[in-house]
């Protein structure tokens, strides 16, 4: 959680977390799936909410701790994620159903989600050589699905491909921009959203390129 409150308070405009669902369908924020307990590593679906450490936040607590006035990026990790974020931001801040990006590899995933979504926005998370059938077959496929954007690592990018996916309506994402000579030149070929782990070298890059964010 005191990551989540820097990063906005440094000025991104967005989040990004891997969500989980415990036994007890709570979904969790965590990265790995798994914690340490009693000395040995258990998947977060194995446990109830009560049994995780406390570092490990509900996603109901990042909605009642930071609001809802940014966007949040969540890969969904297993199947009934999806309808268990949508359920949690229902109830807990409707508000940010707009600015939700619902992510993950399979579109018959992202598929099923599509009558309850609200508002919420769906991610077809990739990399460009899993692509087999090519980026412009892709880009149709996901204007015709409905499917809002597409995440692909910031080296699978160039500005060809940007404009391809934008000419079918398709956002463009891009994850693990760490540094300033990566994240100028995507901000520079219209990149619509990039992950960084550092927030202050993203917002640096981002006013220089762009100037100050809106939401």
């Amino acid at each position: 959680m005191e990551a989540f409150r820097l990063g906005l308070k440094l000025g991104a405009t967005g989040l990004e977390s891997d969500v989980w669902v415990t036994a007890d369908g709570v979904p969790v924020l965590e990265h790995d799936g798994f914690v340490r307990h009693r000395f040995a590593k258990r998947a977060i679906g194995e446990m109830r909410r009560s049994q995780l450490p406390s570092y490990v936040p509900a996603l109901a607590e990042l909605i009642e701790g930071c609001g809802t006035s940014y966007h949040l990026s969540l890969d969904l990790k297993g199947d009934d994620a999806g309808l268990a974020v949508l359920a949690v931001v229902r109830e807990v801040g409707p508000d940010l159903l707009p600015r939700l990006w619902l992510c993950h590899h399979e579109l018959p995933t992202l598929l099923a989600l599509r009558p309850h979504l609200e508002g919420a926005k769906l991610v077809d998370s990739t990399r460009l050589g899993r692509i087999k059938e090519g980026p412009e077959r892709r880009a149709a496929t996901l204007a015709s699905e409905g499917i809002d954007a597409i995440n692909m690592h910031h080296s699978d990018w160039n500005g060809g491909l940007v404009t391809l996916f934008h000419r079918f309506s398709v956002a463009t994402i891009a994850w693990d921009l760490q540094f300033d000579y990566v994240l100028r030149p995507l901000l520079r070929m219209g990149i619509d959203g990039v992950h960084s782990d550092w927030v202050d070298r993203m917002m640096d890059a981002y006013r220089a390129e762009l100037g100050t964010p809106e939401l």
